[in-house]
Formats: structure tokens, sequence, C-alpha cells
């Protein structure tokens, strides 16, 4: 199932969140001088799990990271923007997801992704 996650409207924000069974604080940055967000994964010490990542529109951004400690999943931003903006998360224009490995096991295996 599709964890659909708010993005504060914030420049620099924690959010706690329960994923897989498991609670994580996802940080959610905005770089103001470039126009873009990124997101890390923390554990609920503030850990670093996943560096800060750009958020980039209908990517897997975790596909290749392959932690035990993070979320097995994948996150990613749903839009039909070319690109994430600072108000897209706030005015519907973009929302950022979590994908569970699990709840894509008929996909891999219809397009013979092995993980």
């Amino acid at each position: 199932m599709v964890e659909y996650i708010s993005v504060p409207d914030m420049n620099d924000s924690f959010s706690r969140v329960i994923l897989c069974r498991q609670e994580y604080l996802l940080r959610f940055l905005y770089n103001g001088t470039y126009d873009y967000w990124t997101f890390g994964v923390y554990d609920t010490d503030r850990r670093n799990l996943l560096q800060q990542r750009k958020i980039m529109p209908l990517a897997p951004l975790t596909h290749f990271d392959l932690s035990v400690h993070i979320p097995q999943g994948i996150f990613g931003c749903f839009t039909d923007l070319k690109r994430v903006g600072r108000k897209d998360f706030l005015n519907g224009n973009a929302e950022f997801v979590f994908i569970p490995w699990e709840d894509l096991k008929e996909w891999r295996k219809e397009h013979e992704i092995i993980r």
C-alpha cells in the first residue's frame, strides 16, 4: 500500500512516521537558492540512516539503497511537474510517498527485478 507522507511547510523539518511497522524520522530540507527539496531518513535518536537525497519527480529515490536500517521499500514523488518547488507539496501539485517492497512483489516479478 502506498503511504502518503506530508511534507511540512517549513524549510527544515523532521516528521515522525511509521513505515514497515517501525518508527523513523524524515528530515525535509528546502534549498531556496536552487529551488529544490531533499529528504533524509533518521532513527528516533536522530542518527542518520540515509543521507539527504534530492526529491525528483517520478523517480525511485531509494531504489539502489540496500541498507537494512532504512525502511524496506521505495520513496518517491508523484507529480506531473518537471521539478518540485517550494510550495508544490503544500498546494497539492506533488505528493511524497513510500511504497514497501512487499507491496511491489508482483510488479517486480512482472518486470524481472530481483530484490
